[in-house]
Formats: C-alpha cells, structure tokens, sequence
C-alpha cells in the first residue's frame, strides 16, 4: 500500500487535490475533520484563549484517524490523506505559550510514535493574496476572523518546516502557477511525479515561492 499525504497553509487547497488523485487512482480517502472541531470558531476569534483546546483536540483527532489507518482495508491499494500528522506541531508553535506547548510536546511526543510516515508527502506553497483569496471564495464562516498576518505566520512557519523535511519523498508545488482547482487535467503531471522511477527525494513542478533555490537539492 501507498500512502499519500497533502500539505500547505490554509487555503492551499489540499482537500481538493486529495479527492482529484483520488478519483484517478482509485485511492482510499483520509480527510481532515476540521468540522468536528467544537472550539475551532472561537479559536478564531479569540485564538489566546482557545488554542490550547483546539490544538488538543486536533491533535487527538488526528491520531485516532491514523491510528485506524493502520487497519486500512487492503482492498485498497493507496490511501491519500489530506493532511500530515506534524501539522499539528507547526500550528502549535504559533498559536501556544510556552508552558502550553510544552505540555502539548510531551502529549505528541508519546502520540506521535504509533504514527506511520507516507511515502510520499506533496507540500502546496502558494502566497499570501492568493491563499487569502481562496479562503474568502469557499466561504467558511469560522474563517473570516484569519488574518493576512496569521496567515503569513502560518505560511513562513510551513516553509520552514519543510526546508528541513526528510522522513518521506517530497514534492513541491507552487499553486500560484499550478491551479488545479481551475484546471483539473493538471493532476496529470502530479501523478507521473508520484510514480516517478526513479524519483528524486525532493521534485519540485513549479518555481517554489519564498524557499531558497537550493530546498532538498542535496537529498540529505
């Protein structure tokens, strides 16, 4: 079984690539339950208040879909998911105080080693105007609170992360120059990159944005 997983900052449009791959190929679907959230509407409006809870229960929520992920049913023969397990650590360190995110690290800590890693992680970059953009157009309302200044926070905290990333094969996608949103048929080249052999640890199918040229080229 191949397991696929989506990344990018808010708006980037992970679910929707998620379900296009996974109508082509026929894949199992892992998505996020953000609606399940019950503190999710007022972490965005009071996000010093309600971080901790929303946090917490993300990331519990997370595991459990993990967790059971580990039972998959073996009809499939992939499973795409729209999100990594370690995003939950990148919106902590923004949203969490220090005594906070330390209690939390001891909880992923322990959580985080029944955890699978994918074999293939595709990161979506996009920036600022645009993501904001695609977040005002699918309307959701516990959404309006997001600011440009969180959501710039949120974009440099994911660049970073990934600059570092090398648990799983990598690939970069600029969203700003590939809208699969807009143009289905662009889930083409995602997918020969996915199955590319062999494949470099980290590909990139648009000029990456805000990310030092250099970003994975020694595979290290």
């Amino acid at each position: 079984m191949s397991y696929i997983t989506i990344e990018g900052p808010i708006g980037a449009g992970k679910t929707t690539l998620a379900m296009l791959l996974a109508e082509r190929i026929g894949a199992k679907l892992l998505l996020e339950e953000y609606e399940e959230n019950p503190f999710l509407a007022e972490f965005y409006a009071d996000r010093k208040r309600y971080a901790f809870q929303t946090q917490l229960f993300f990331l519990l929520s997370r595991f459990r879909q993990q967790q059971a992920l580990l039972q998959t049913d073996l009809f499939y023969e992939n499973v795409i998911s729209d999100y990594l397990f370690a995003k939950d650590r990148m919106f902590a360190s923004i949203n969490l105080g220090e005594d906070e995110l330390s209690l939390y690290d001891e909880v992923e800590r322990t959580l985080g080693r029944a955890i699978p890693d994918p074999d293939v992680v595709i990161y979506l970059q996009g920036s600022v105007p645009k993501l904001m953009e695609a977040i005002h157009e699918r309307g959701r309302t516990f959404e309006e609170q997001i600011s440009s200044e969180y959501l710039s926070e949120v974009v440099q905290t994911y660049n970073d992360y990934f600059f570092h990333y090398r648990a799983s094969r990598l690939i970069v996608i600029d969203t700003d120059q590939m809208d699969f949103r807009m143009y289905p048929d662009m889930v083409s080249p995602i997918l020969e990159a996915i199955y590319r052999n062999p494949a470099p640890p980290v590909e990139y199918l648009a000029t990456p944005r805000d990310v030092p040229m250099f970003f994975g080229e020694s595979g290290a």
